[in-house]
Parts: C-alpha cells; structure tokens; sequence
C-alpha cells in the first residue's frame, strides 16, 4: 500500500527497524531546543510529518518498548489514533513516568506508528445479549492463571 505523506522535518521518513516490524519509527522535530520532560511531565512533542490515510484505515501511534523499559517514557494516550481525514502535524504526547528528567532531542525515536485497518459499525439497538460463559462478569473475573 502507499500513502501520501509530508516531511517537514529534516529527518528520514518513518520506516521500519526490522523486516517483520509492524510499526515504524517516528522521530522528532525539534531543531531549536531538545524538550526535558521532568518526572511526571507529558508534552506534545511534533514529528513534522502528515499523512492521508486511505479511507477504512487509522495510524497508531504507540509507545517505544525500550524508552518505556529503560527511562519510563511512555506515549500518554496510548494507542493515539490518527483517522483517515486528519491532515495535520503527527504530534506524540509522551509523558516521563521514570525517576530522572528525561532529555527529547532532535531526531530521537520518541514512537511507533502502526497503520491498521479497521470496520465501521452501524448498531443495532437490542433488549437482550445472547449469553456466554463470561457472562458479564468485568475486571479480574477470567482470573490470572
């Protein structure tokens, strides 16, 4: 599939780490200063890059594992969706859960942007579900082993 896309920035397209990645790096654009996100801080962090998604298609924005396990920064609304009819500025909003300020500089991987198709829905209003072993039991109630 190709996507139209727009590089503001003067970074490398996203693209894949690895041959079977399913999600593609996203840097970042801050040419003039890094960001420091101080523990507990989150901020918009711009990656210059906008997109036209094909209609019936959404891009991920999700976190990285390693900035997640190493330094505690985490992508804050996770997974972002961006809908086929945005045409703006990819912004990741990545919040610092780890112990120590942490530094976001220019062309730092700072996500992941997964492309995903996906179905609309239209409901059907009902009385009644059919029943299922589950039930409607919530939280926990599958157990943990």
């Amino acid at each position: 599939m190709q996507i139209k896309i727009i590089n503001n920035s003067s970074h490398e397209l996203p693209s894949y780490s690895t041959e079977l990645s399913a999600g593609m790096d996203l840097r970042a654009m801050l040419p003039d200063n890094p960001i420091v996100l101080l523990p507990g801080e989150f901020q918009l962090v711009p990656t210059g890059i906008q997109i036209a998604l094909p209609v019936g298609f959404e891009a991920q924005v999700r976190p990285r594992s390693g900035l997640a396990f190493k330094k505690g920064v985490t992508v804050l609304n996770s997974p972002g969706t961006i809908d086929a009819d945005y045409r703006g500025d990819i912004g990741v909003i990545l919040i610092n859960h780890g112990h120590e300020p942490f530094e976001v500089s220019d062309g730092e991987r700072i996500a992941q942007l997964v492309i995903a198709r996906y179905e609309r829905v239209d409901w059907c209003p009902s009385k009644s579900l059919d029943n299922t072993d589950r039930g409607t039991g919530g939280f926990g109630s599958t157990g943990t082993k």
